[in-house]
């Protein structure tokens, strides 16, 4: 089976009750729509379960890219010793307002390897993957697609654009396949009510654990959703 999932944003508690709510097995797939870490507590937690189970395959979203961007600098100045700059300094700033605290404060537990292994897996994750499930065609992506246009290439998209901007869930982008996003909670704040919504060839999954809503999972085989 062919799970989607999205924003867990730090909390491994959900993760682990989602597997067992799914009965995830090894034969089963998992696809995670970015926004791993910030916000909750057990990012480095759940980073590190999920760089050990190949059945996963994370997406980026913009709290993974910039925590990587921020703990790789974080730990080049450890090696160093050298002072940051003040940009570095001010961007470290506005990440840790923005949910990255947490996460900082726990890398910063682990020794050098284990560091060295979070900042490995948040920069190898993917900027999108396009999955065909039965007989169906998806793209997986964050958040949207920026300066989309007829017969984009999206290889020669910068990253940004997959997370810089929200997917209109009311315009048709593609004929032939299905966008399924994260990022925008479909939270009451966002005229939702909180759980997965089906948009004119897309659908949206963020149901704003971050926020005190829950995570939402679809298994794509027949379209069946779960809450935690």
């Amino acid at each position: 089976m062919t799970y989607v999932v999205a924003n867990l944003h730090g909390n491994y508690a959900k993760f682990k009750q989602l597997l067992k709510t799914i009965s995830f097995k090894d034969t089963d797939i998992m696809y995670i729509l970015g926004d791993i870490v910030d916000y909750g507590e057990e990012g480095m937690e759940l980073v590190g379960d999920l760089s050990i189970r190949y059945n996963v395959y994370p997406i980026v979203g913009e709290h993974d890219y910039t925590a990587a961007k921020m703990l790789s600098g974080f730990e080049r100045m450890l090696k160093s010793g050298e002072t940051p700059d003040k940009k570095f300094i001010t961007k470290m700033t506005e990440w840790a307002a923005d949910g990255g605290q947490v996460t900082l404060d726990s890398f910063r537990t682990l020794d050098a390897e284990m560091r060295e292994g979070i900042i490995d897996y948040l920069s190898d994750m993917t900027l999108y993957e396009e999955v065909t499930v039965g007989g169906k065609d998806y793209l997986l992506v964050h958040a949207g697609i920026a300066g989309f246009k007829k017969g984009i290439d999206l290889e020669s998209l910068k990253p940004e654009a997959f997370f810089s901007e929200s997917l209109d869930l009311t315009k048709k982008y593609f004929d032939d396949k299905t966008i399924i996003v994260g990022h925008n909670p479909t939270t009451e704040e966002n005229g939702g009510d909180g759980k997965i919504f089906y948009g004119n060839g897309s659908i949206a999954i963020d149901c704003g654990e971050a926020r005190g809503g829950t995570v939402g999972c679809l298994r794509l085989e027949d379209m069946k959703e779960f809450y935690v």
